[in-house]
């Protein structure tokens, strides 16, 4: 009942169709009167006929002939009845089987459906709406910045111009607003001037058309676009935008990463204060083929070993986890330690042979920049004639033919990178590449994250998710200090010393079985203390850092949360 109310509020309130309840309205009062006049002419033309019949029965055979559902228990005799009756069965047609149907259609049952379209996808929101994020294009990195979204628990609307894809998207299970994006009152009825961030992902021409938009409406709020071009920065930031996103460029230097090469393998990818969060390959080290128990980089460096993925599966850093060629070690330490560990585990290892890239796009292109930065040769196959930039560095041809890829050195090559837009063409080269290269690295970008399994089943020793690269890179900006995404589906957060752990050690509370978090470091004083003795009482006063996946860092937040301060 409430949303029946709600709703023809809505109609009343809207002029367009208050003007169409009014015309509904005036029909059906021609429509009332018609009836009465004939059930008046009724009473009389039997009177002429000399038979006296009642109101209620006028009225009630002015209705069955008009609405042709028949009569026969009564009817005239006289030659000026019939000619009545057919006068009122004629109109009757008219105005009940044409005209009140089209009436009632057009200004009463569309207007309806109208206005339940648009309670689903509403053109403002709440007054009371305050700390969301604003999102202004649905992509994939959109897709998934909005789960990481849903999972921090931070408010969201996407705005979006086109009715059919607002319902569309309302129906897929998130919350739109409809609204032109060039418009100002747009992001005044979105709440902007209260909103924790705007983030828009389209053109680069349309996101500097958003961010001047959008200032007009607030100066204070933060506002981050994606660039596609690297011309486009520069624009951006003087259309409004505080942050700017390169994520071509990100993602070629973080399938760079993966590459070894000649110098230290040890990459950071947070930072607590002076604690350092980092990211090693041991591929090629006198780390492979051995446990964690073994190398014992706590007792000769001092570092903490967090975690280890292995094709794409983040794991905890258990003693008898055993080091393969294809793992990367995430650990923590001080800027010290990490050198000390440089020094003794990474050996120079030379590369000969050029690196193979699949696809001169974007990512393709930030991937070659980054590995000529660190002096390592490359070949980059295409088959579009229009990307070829340098003759020497790049091969004409389809990746998918074998005398393409054997003229780019596919026999030779230590590393493949694929790295084209279309994740079906990147599975079935990582399949081939692999056939034809058993021994070889190969590094996959993906473009959906439900295909990063898929990629590794493939044969991909590592994949790179652009959707979550981009999400990561939002989220990480948008002013949490107490909470590091390092990677995709892993986090680093700092919450206050819960009060059932005061006093206890991290062994005793046996943190990491009950929760599958990992107890990093402690934040005393301001100060950052690597945990190295897990039989260290914890003390009254302080905050932990910890490690885990969402789903360890929920059970974590839920088994501890007595103390009413938590890592959101």
């Amino acid at each position: 009942m409430k949303f029946l109310l709600a709703q023809i509020l809505h109609l009343v309130k809207d002029r367009p169709n208050r003007v169409n309840l009014i015309a509904l309205a005036r029909f059906l009062l021609t429509l009332l009167i018609l009836v009465t006049i004939y059930s008046v002419l009724f009473h009389y033309i039997m009177e002429y006929e000399g038979r006296s019949q009642s109101w209620v029965t006028g009225f009630y055979w002015t209705l069955t002939v008009m609405s042709t559902l028949g009569f026969g228990d009564i009817t005239f005799d006289s030659d000026l009845g019939k000619v009545f009756s057919i006068v009122v069965l004629l109109s009757g047609i008219v105005f009940l089987l044409i005209l009140l149907p089209f009436t009632f259609i057009e200004f009463f049952y569309a207007p309806w459906m109208k206005a339940q379209q648009a309670a689903r996808a509403p053109t403002r929101l709440s007054e009371k709406t305050r700390q969301h994020v604003i999102l202004t294009h649905f992509d994939n990195v959109t897709r998934s910045l909005i789960e990481k979204l849903r999972q921090y628990q931070y408010p969201y609307v996407l705005l979006v111009a086109d009715l059919n894809e607002a319902l569309n998207l309302h129906d897929l299970g998130y919350k739109v607003m409809l609204g032109e994006l060039d418009n100002p009152k747009t992001y005044q009825l979105a709440r902007a001037d209260r909103a924790l961030l705007i983030a828009a992902t389209g053109s680069d021409q349309l996101n500097a058309n958003i961010a001047s938009t959008a200032r007009e409406v607030s100066e204070r709020v933060p506002i981050l676009a994606t660039a596609n071009l690297p011309a486009s920065v520069d624009i951006l930031e003087l259309a409004g935008c505080n942050y700017v996103l390169q994520l071509g460029e990100m993602m070629g230097q973080a399938v760079a990463r993966r590459v070894p090469g000649d110098e230290r393998q040890v990459y950071p990818l947070g930072q607590f204060d002076e604690l350092l969060i980092v990211e090693t390959m041991v591929r090629d080290t006198a780390l492979v083929g051995r446990t964690l128990s073994e190398i014992r980089l706590r007792e000769q460096v001092g570092i903490n070993v967090l975690g280890l993925w292995q094709r794409g599966a983040f794991h905890a850093a258990e003693p008898n986890a055993v080091i393969t060629e294809n793992t990367v070690l995430v650990m923590a330490g001080t800027q010290a330690q990490i050198d000390q560990y440089n020094a003794l585990f990474h050996t120079p290892q030379p590369i000969t042979a050029p690196i193979v890239i699949i696809g001169a796009g974007r990512v393709g292109r930030a991937t070659a920049r980054a590995l000529a930065a660190r002096n390592l040769d490359y070949r980059i196959v295409e088959k579009a004639k229009e990307r070829i930039r340098d003759p020497e560095k790049y091969i004409l041809g389809d990746a998918a033919e074998l005398e393409v890829l054997e003229q780019a050195g596919i026999r030779e090559t230590p590393v493949i990178i694929i790295t084209t837009h279309d994740d079906d063409l990147n599975i079935y080269l990582t399949i081939y590449c692999r056939r034809l290269r058993p021994e070889a690295q190969i590094i996959s970008r993906a473009n959906l994250e439900r295909n990063v399994a898929t990629l590794h089943r493939a044969g991909a020793d590592f994949v790179l998710s652009y959707a979550s690269t981009g999400a990561n890179a939002i989220i990480n900006l948008m002013g949490r200090d107490n909470i590091l995404m390092v990677a995709e589906g892993l986090d680093i957060f700092e919450v206050e010393i819960p009060e059932n752990l005061v006093g206890k050690t991290v062994a005793e509370c046996d943190v990491r079985n009950r929760t599958g978090c990992t107890v990093v470091a402690l934040h005393i004083d301001g100060q950052v203390q690597m945990l190295n003795d897990p039989h260290q009482p914890l003390p009254t006063e302080g905050r932990i850092i910890l490690i885990g996946v969402p789903e360890s860092e929920k059970r974590f937040l839920k088994l501890y949360k007595n103390n009413g301060n938590g890592a959101h």
